[in-house]
């Protein structure tokens, strides 16, 4: 009665609360999803869903069968993981570099998850504020690369990771908590704190400031982002990073958070690596277990083309 499909698409009707949304996950028209779901609630002679709400709201039988969804797919993934394995061979070479500096926050449990699943692949780090990962992946030095600028490049293809929102970090007191819309112009008399790297790779610049032909203040770069958020909450500047990057701040009450302009504004996060490598089992496997991560752990996410952010 139950088939694997109908697990996913209990699932993604969930995580995005749209059919619509949900069908263009799972590669479907609206149409063939809606069927797909009147076929399984004829067969279980039950609704799943109570249609037109919002947010959507289950049934117990949905319910019931999106605790099944939960428990077998995990399971699946597992075992397609190990298969893979077996298949693609269990050793190689994983040499990563990441070009968003806040992306530490899931990388290393990602890595650590990652580990105890693939022992034998040879795994490496590269990171640093001064090199540009893309041109030394082409060359092979690198095996993957975090980046949220995928440059065409050739031989080199970008995988989508998922979508973030660029966000403001300010102390309480600032001023400009008091705004209900933050423009360019407002960062024009303040002090910006950000990693040491240039202005052409932050979000803020190319998406935010550069359109606009607006400058900060002043530029206070920094290597850590605990220490930045210190001077963001004592008042020495404000910062823009990934709105999930900052969740940790914001609860403990370091710091509070604008978003940018109208909202609307999103990046997107690809991970790179050479054409030579798009059918490697343990880098599939590495991007796998990294969005599952991603997906289960960070706040305000979504996947690049859907138009609702996950919330924890």
């Amino acid at each position: 009665m139950l088939e694997l499909k109908h697990l996913k698409t209990l699932q993604a009707l969930r995580e995005t609360g749209s059919l619509v949304v949900a069908a263009q996950r799972l590669c479907l028209t609206q149409s063939a999803l809606s069927h797909q779901l009147k076929e399984l609630e004829s067969r279980i002679g039950a609704k799943l869903f109570v249609r037109k709400t919002k947010p959507l709201r289950f049934t117990m039988a949905g319910l019931r069968v999106l605790e099944l969804a939960d428990n077998v797919l995990e399971q699946v993934q597992h075992t397609e993981r190990e298969l893979a394995r077996l298949v693609g061979g269990q050793a190689g070479r994983l040499h990563l570099a990441i070009e968003c500096h806040s992306c530490f926050n899931w990388l290393m449990p990602a890595i650590d998850n990652y580990r105890g699943l693939w022992p034998d692949v040879e795994l490496d780090f590269s990171s640093g504020f001064s090199f540009e990962p893309l041109p030394e992946l082409a060359q092979g030095q690198l095996d993957l690369v975090i980046t949220s600028d995928p440059q065409p490049s050739e031989g080199i293809v970008f995988s989508p990771l998922f979508s973030y929102q660029p966000t403001l970090a300010l102390s309480p007191n600032h001023p400009l908590a008091e705004k209900p819309v933050i423009e360019a112009e407002d960062f024009a008399n303040q002090v910006l704190i950000s990693y040491p790297v240039d202005t052409h790779r932050l979000d803020l610049f190319n998406l935010f400031l550069d359109p606009a032909g607006v400058e900060p203040l002043a530029v206070r770069k920094v290597d850590m982002t605990i220490m930045m958020m210190q001077l963001v909450a004592s008042g020495r500047g404000v910062a823009v990073l990934p709105n999930w990057a900052l969740t940790e701040y914001v609860n403990k009450g370091y710091i509070m958070t604008r978003e940018l302009g109208d909202g609307k504004l999103w990046q997107n996060l690809y991970a790179a690596r050479h054409e030579s490598h798009q059918d490697s089992a343990y880098i599939e496997a590495f991007l796998d277990i990294a969005r599952e991560h991603c997906f289960s752990h960070l706040d305000g996410i979504k996947a690049i083309g859907d138009n609702q952010a996950v919330t924890k």
